[in-house]
């Protein structure tokens, strides 16, 4: 949720409000050692400096929609913090409204149209009907046309659905709806890059792969995506460079830190460099929970797409861990 939210700042409007939280944060411990009758009144300010700051950057990153709606539950609540401030006498009263005011403002406003639409959506998708799935997301983009999520939904639908050309326009109008969301763009390419791989198109998945990682390269699974369209394309030093180097943020899943592994051995043999694929196996076989979770997943009645694009993977991890296959087998295959 931290990088999520990082990723929606954006580095700057991040960087700032870090430096707000600290300035605000010394100034208030200043107060607090200097023991003044005035230093209640100074930190509450303080605090309320920090507040409308927050609420200044981050309200300066959502689209229209979500501004109103979080402005619909805050903004009564922030009117009761100052009278609190103003009138010391009943800041209890006033604080406690403000406190319950956010409570029953979740409640009112926190009722949105879109969490029934997805979950009826989600109803059929289950019993996987499709079309029935999609036609309640265009509903509901009639209704929000301008919320990316919406798009990268149906867009999901018609992935599972096989209509390819109608999820590309929903993610090419996720790009063009969502200029200044970040994390929108991100999902759009990276939905793009999926795409495409899905179609073999892995020179088009690539390019994708690649605006995604030009937009946050300090996430792993943006480079994990670069590196993974390497792979398909036998292109080794592309997998060592963003697989390795590049990959500077911990990989927290373990099914992912196996196929990383596998991909550098694969790119070690393909280079001819033997020894160091021999010294990436033990990383391979540490992932022995990964392996088993990929091995489920495959199995799985619903993993048809996943079958398809990780099934030989698994099987030459699965060879490799239980020293079926040796690294030696593979160097002499790479080479006939």
């Amino acid at each position: 949720m931290f990088q999520r939210f990082k990723l929606f700042l954006g580095p700057e409007r991040f960087r700032a409000l870090i430096v707000l939280f600290v300035l605000t944060g010394v100034a208030s411990t200043v107060v607090t050692f200097v023991g003044a009758d005035w230093g209640v009144a100074v930190q509450t300010l303080l605090v309320l400096v920090f507040l409308v700051g927050a609420a200044v950057l981050i309200g300066g990153r959502m689209t229209p929609e979500q501004r109103t709606h979080w402005l619909s539950i805050l903004a009564p609540a922030f009117g009761l913090v100052i009278l609190g401030v103003l009138y010391p006498d009943l800041r209890a009263f006033f604080w406690g409204g403000a406190l319950g005011w956010l409570l029953v403002g979740m409640l009112i406003f926190g009722r949105a149209r879109a969490p029934m639409q997805y979950r009826k959506a989600i109803k059929h998708l289950r019993q996987r009907r499709y079309k029935e799935a999609a036609d309640v997301m265009s509903e509901l983009i009639k209704l929000e046309p301008n919320v990316p999520n919406h798009y990268r939904f149906r867009a999901n639908l018609f992935m599972l659905w096989g209509k390819m050309d109608r999820a590309r326009r929903d993610f090419e109008t996720m790009l063009k709806i969502s200029p200044d969301d970040l994390p929108a763009q991100i999902e759009a390419y990276d939905g793009l890059s999926g795409l495409e791989m899905q179609l073999g198109r892995y020179e088009a998945a690539l390019e994708s792969a690649l605006a995604a990682y030009d937009l946050a390269p300090e996430q792993w699974v943006t480079a994990y995506n670069v590196g993974l369209l390497h792979d398909r394309l036998d292109n080794p030093n592309g997998v060592l460079e963003y697989l390795g180097e590049k990959l500077t943020a911990r990989v927290p899943d373990s099914r992912h830190r196996l196929l990383i592994a596998l991909y550098l051995i694969r790119a070690y043999l393909r280079k001819g460099d033997t020894r160091s694929a021999e010294n990436i196996l033990p990383r391979l076989r540490r992932e022995r929970g990964g392996l088993m979770e990929w091995q489920r997943l495959i199995e799985s009645e619903d993993a048809a797409i996943l079958k398809r694009n990780f099934e030989d993977d698994v099987a030459l991890a699965t060879a490799l861990v239980s020293g079926e296959t040796t690294v030696d087998q593979l160097a002499k295959e790479s080479v006939q």
